[in-house]
């Protein structure tokens, strides 16, 4: 008789080519959307569950199945993982995979924000040349600058490394846990960052600790003419204070890719402002992020198909007990 083959659950569809890597040893099904009920029905049938978009709360308590969930990417909040965690679900995810696409966004906001290209380019458009040019007046250089940037992963210290060889700007970056600062790089306090710094590029997780980090109280203090670039979660500032600070000219301009709604809401403060670049979570999207992403969490649900320990696993405290657990089903 022969064994039915295990499942894998995509939330979204990825790239072909983690497909083919699923495809050898697993069927492969997409979710024809998002929402709640259709993952919490779908992920009953599923062994391994895909992660490109935020799961319900209650994902886990149904009679699932499951060996494990992977998220293609690298942020954990899609995920409830303290219920994950709290079930003896092992979740893995893939880092660095999206750090070169994420650190070149960054970079990008703070260039069109020092030379004004955007706005010169859609002025040029409407208003003509003359208009245009003279957004010129109002333009900087990155050289010699100041980079505060707020969590030094993967993402923050290749911001680093770019700005510092690139543009040889003073950079600060905050501590991180799981490895030294490069030497160029001054570690500071989050506060301090936002003190002194030209631009700020926030590249932290979002946690309770970096939850509204960027609040009223720190916008006060920073720099007139001072810019921040959002890559790392929507909560990690406070929208209202941010767009307050914006309106009334305090900070130069901002750059965000992230919201504490997704997708941004009509009506939403930030998009009566000219001086905010917006974009839709799309700073990790290249064709090569998608590729190594797709492929990266195929490779870690082919080995949580076989039970097999992920490379990146995430909650480490569940693998044993998943393993008895699923050895001892018939």
């Amino acid at each position: 008789m022969a064994t039915a083959r295990p499942t894998v659950l995509l939330t979204n569809a990825i790239d072909p080519s983690g497909v083919e890597i699923l495809a050898r040893v697993a069927d492969v099904v997409v979710a024809p959307d998002a929402k709640p009920d259709t993952l919490n029905r779908m992920v009953l049938d599923a062994d391994v569950l895909m992660v490109r978009a935020f799961l319900p709360p209650n994902i886990f308590d149904g009679a699932h199945h499951l060996r494990g969930v992977v998220r293609h990417g690298v942020g954990l909040d899609m995920i409830p993982m303290e219920s994950a965690t709290a079930k003896g679900v092992p979740v893995a995810n893939v880092p660095g995979s999206n750090a070169e696409a994420v650190a070149e966004h960054a970079i990008a906001g703070m260039l069109l924000v020092a030379r004004r290209i955007h706005r010169m380019d859609r002025v040029l458009r409407e208003d003509g040349w003359n208009a245009s040019r003279k957004h010129s007046d109002e333009s900087t250089e990155l050289f010699g600058r100041t980079l505060g940037i707020v969590g030094m992963g993967n993402v923050g210290t290749r911001v680093a490394e770019i700005a510092s060889a690139a543009f040889r700007m003073r950079v600060l970056g905050t501590a991180s846990r799981s490895k030294p600062a490069p030497a160029f790089v001054e570690v500071s306090t989050p506060e301090r960052i936002l003190r002194e710094s030209d631009f700020v590029v926030l590249a932290c997780p979002l946690t309770d600790a970096t939850r509204h980090l960027v609040n009223a109280e720190r916008l006060a203090t920073m720099k007139p003419g001072a810019a921040i670039v959002n890559v790392a979660r929507g909560p990690v500032t406070d929208e209202r204070a941010l767009a307050t600070a914006l309106a009334e000219g305090r900070l130069r301009a901002a750059v965000v890719d992230v919201y504490e709604e997704q997708p941004i809401p009509p009506g939403h403060p930030f998009l009566a402002l000219e001086n905010i670049i917006l974009t839709p979570h799309a700073a990790g999207i290249t064709q090569e992020s998608m590729k190594r992403m797709s492929r990266g969490a195929a490779e870690e649900a082919v080995r949580l198909v076989a039970f097999e320990r992920p490379a990146n696993l995430c909650n480490p405290s569940v693998w044993d007990a998943h393993l008895q657990r699923h050895r001892k089903q018939p």
